[in-house]
């Protein structure tokens, strides 16, 4: 008879044995990231990186491992990697402000809420202690970071699904804060209730709304559904997990579900089935950004209101060789039919390209406002054939 308890001791013990090895690799990884600061070398390349997926999946397929499952793995190690590495060389240059004891961080809802998990996600690589502050709307947090209640604000602004989130580029017009990091999380959306149950039973639905818009195919199933908006998802599972009907349900995430104790009754509900949302991370003030790591300037501007004034700035980027990532239209508060234009690029803005681009814009717009330089989060992986 084989025993089963056995066998799952023994893997336990493997599972801690993995898990010491990645713990010894990232203070490695630190290492090396100290060592590119001393010798001023960019933090990412892929060319080793690709070499070493090659090796890994080769030796992979000598002990009988699937390349795919190789090349995944270790993909998402690499990842963890440069984005330590990279919080490490941001530290390094901006010294002297990033030493917090205590990291106050305002977010939207609270524990649970998709926005407590990309908090958590982005400040796990710095090594403050962190307090969160939840709030109850995006103006919210804002002004929470603008009063010196919180160090730093993080907020949504795109999702792969339902698009950008107007109201936080509407209150990015009016704020003094500067943009200082990024977060791609990825969105797996799902209805929960607080006992067994089905879809087909539940009554009443509680969903922030662009929760519930990105989920909108799945839902337009349920006619007779009637829909709670909430400020956040973590509100929508406040709602619910004291329901013992069956007939209350609520979207958002499972892992937030789970800490109030909810089940998963349908997952994986968005619309596009690869769903992330965008987190941007605002600050009292600027921070410089370490010439070694990849990096994205926002900016907004408006333009003067003639035929072609909107391509000739786009000219201007291009005669500097400047990419852009986004181009976003709001409308100007108070100046009816009239647009704001929010520019999102890669680069420094200590780039001699970009800052000469920044310079010719200013000329030529009628206003232009850099609203911050920070770290690209955006590690795309190096791809090898497997």
């Amino acid at each position: 008879m084989i025993d089963l308890s056995e066998l799952r001791k023994d893997i336990n013990e493997i599972d801690n044995e993995i898990m010491v090895l990645l713990a010894k690799r990232r203070r490695v990884s630190h290492l090396v990231a100290e060592a590119k600061i001393a010798i001023n070398k960019p933090v990412r390349d892929i060319k080793r990186e690709e070499m070493m997926l090659v090796e890994l999946i080769n030796g992979g397929k000598s002990l009988g491992l699937d390349g795919h499952y190789v090349k995944q793995v270790f993909q998402t190690i690499i990842e963890d990697s440069v984005l330590h590495q990279q919080a490490l060389l941001q530290r390094h240059v901006n010294s002297a402000s990033s030493d917090l004891p205590v990291n106050r961080v305002a977010y939207l809802g609270s524990q649970g809420s998709y926005s407590d998990l990309a908090t958590q996600k982005y400040f796990s690589r710095h090594p403050s202690e962190l307090k969160q502050i939840g709030c109850t709307s995006f103006h919210e947090i804002i002004s929470t970071v603008e009063q010196g209640k919180a160090d730093h604000g993080v907020l949504p602004i795109e999702n792969t699904s339902s698009g950008s989130i107007n109201e936080v580029y509407d209150l990015l017009q009016h704020t003094d804060l500067s943009i200082v990091g990024e977060l791609t999380h990825p969105v797996n959306h799902c209805m929960v209730s607080a006992v067994d149950t089905s879809p087909e039973k539940i009554k009443k639905l509680f969903a922030h709304p662009q929760v519930y818009a990105q989920c909108s195919n799945y839902l337009s199933q349920f006619h007779d559904v009637e829909i709670e908006i909430c400020e956040a998802s973590s509100a929508a599972f406040e709602a619910i997990k004291d329901d013992t009907s069956g007939e209350l349900a609520a979207l958002g995430s499972g892992e937030g579900a789970r800490l109030y104790g909810l089940q998963v009754i349908a997952e994986a509900l968005a619309n596009q089935k690869e769903n992330y949302s965008r987190f941007i991370v605002l600050a009292p003030k600027a921070v410089d950004v370490s010439t070694q790591i990849p990096s994205k300037t926002t900016w907004i501007m408006s333009t003067e209101q003639k035929p072609g004034a909107l391509v000739d700035a786009l000219i201007i980027l291009k005669e500097h060789n400047v990419n852009m990532y986004r181009l976003e239209s709001r409308p100007i508060t108070g100046n009816p039919w009239e647009e704001m234009f929010y520019v999102d690029v890669e680069g420094n803005i200590q780039d001699d390209n970009l800052k000469n681009a920044i310079e010719a814009l200013t000329k030529s717009t009628r206003y232009l406002k850099v609203l911050g330089c920070y770290p690209s989060e955006d590690i795309p992986p190096a791809q090898v054939d497997v």
